[in-house]
């Protein structure tokens, strides 16, 4: 039998540390986000703001999320993940002290939008996923960053019921307070990431090929701008954004309005998480043996059926409850599948950055499905419209996936 080499043990020992803390870190990132729907209708009683005009802040909070993406990617590229991880945590939660504390929209926007926007960007799946991708031997990326992209769904899981837990036992203000003393605590995860740079020379050999030897951040932009497969995923991405956070933000008012109690709407969302957990821990499996492209195009066509099924078929807690748990499996197994593609095609130096830029798109769709969501149910006093629009755009979504060209770079130009 041949012994392991005691530089690859403790290789993949950095590297499943570098696993663990990503997968806590976004766990509570995603779990606090993963509450705020569950703000809006005691904010809205207390303050006497519409639903409309909260679902701007939450709409603001994605947008600048997916401008300062590319960014935090990029330099967490080049720096490290440790520095930006800790950094984004802090001002998170600066971001939820300051919304608990607003008295004005302005400072309403500012805190919940802007602040808290930037801080989920240094916390998001590109740099972490980039982290892990760069910590990871080849054979067990895809598995990692699917195990990985479920931490998001665990934390959903767990903060659905705290924080109901919480807005009732405390007020919505304390419960926000409490939600920023965990992102401090959470701060110090940030130190386990470290393993991503002392791996990184072991595994990036094995990974690179001609297309990113020596390739610098112009250049690879340049290719990604010319790349239609990349500007396919971008397309596909923001049909994802605005499915997301349509959900994420209106399922407990979506609820409300159906007759079912407060608690079933963050119910729906802690069911959709724990679903999530197998789902991306799947979709990594899956995008191991299968080209990522085809299982991304079944999630989306499979979002559609699900928001075609909440306006033709009756509402209950049965309804609602098996809605989440569908939907929960085809949750966030978009991320390690469009990640993997990213990775494929440009190679890992830049991914951090690249999939930062299709996290743009993903966020310009959160834009839009948060903000329009509520601007509509302000208008007609109804989701009809946004659950028919959402599973359009599901639908449109599955189709541009196909004709990606998934292969790297390298090969094509050889083959051709």
């Amino acid at each position: 039998m041949t012994a392991v080499p005691v530089s690859d043990v403790a290789a993949h020992r950095r590297a499943i540390l570098v696993l663990l803390c990503g997968f806590s870190a976004l766990a509570i990132a995603f779990g606090i986000r993963a509450t705020f729907g569950l703000f809006l209708n005691p904010i809205s009683a207390d303050l006497g703001w519409s639903i409309g005009t909260l679902s701007f802040a939450f709409a603001l909070q994605n947008l600048l999320w997916g401008v300062a993406q590319p960014f935090a990617g990029a330099l967490a590229d080049s720096k490290g993940a440790t520095k930006v991880v800790a950094g984004g945590l802090l001002l998170y939660a600066a971001g939820l002290v300051m919304m608990a504390w607003s008295d004005s929209l302005l400072l309403f926007d500012a805190s919940t939008g802007l602040i808290i926007g930037m801080a989920q960007s240094a916390v998001g799946f590109p740099v972490i996923l980039g982290a892990i991708g760069r910590a990871t031997p080849p054979e067990r990326r895809s598995l990692y960053l699917g195990i990985a992209t479920a931490g998001g769904s665990f934390g959903q899981f767990i903060f659905a019921p705290i924080g109901q837990q919480l807005i009732s036992s405390l007020g919505w203000i304390d419960a926000l307070i409490a939600m920023a003393a965990i992102a401090v605590a959470a701060t110090l995860l940030a130190v386990g990431l470290r393993g991503e740079r002392e791996a990184k020379a072991e595994f990036v050999d094995r990974l690179r090929t001609s297309a990113d030897d020596g390739m610098r951040i112009r250049e690879a932009l340049a290719v990604a701008a010319r790349h239609r497969g990349f500007l396919l995923l971008n397309a596909g991405f923001f049909v994802c954004g605005f499915q997301l956070a349509f959900i994420t933000v209106h399922l407990p008012a979506f609820a409300t309005l159906c007759g079912l109690a407060a608690a079933a709407g963050s119910t729906g969302i802690a069911l959709i998480g724990v679903a999530n957990i197998f789902g991306t821990v799947a979709a990594g499996q899956i995008g191991s043996i299968y080209r990522p492209k085809f299982p991304l195009s079944l999630i989306y066509f499979g979002r559609s059926l699900g928001a075609v099924a909440m306006v033709t078929i009756p509402v209950t807690e049965a309804v609602l409850y098996g809605f989440s748990i569908v939907m929960g499996l085809l949750w966030l197994s978009t991320v390690p599948l469009t990640s993997s593609v990213v990775s494929q095609i440009f190679g890992p130096k830049h991914v951090g950055m690249l999939f930062g830029i299709v996290f743009l798109s993903h966020q310009l769709g959160s834009f839009a499905g948060v903000w329009l969501a509520g601007y509509l149910f302000d208008v007609f006093g109804s989701y009809d419209l946004v659950w028919w629009l959402s599973a359009a755009l599901g639908l449109f979504a599955a189709l541009v996936h196909l004709p990606i060209d998934d292969r790297r770079i390298a090969l094509r130009v050889a083959s051709a």
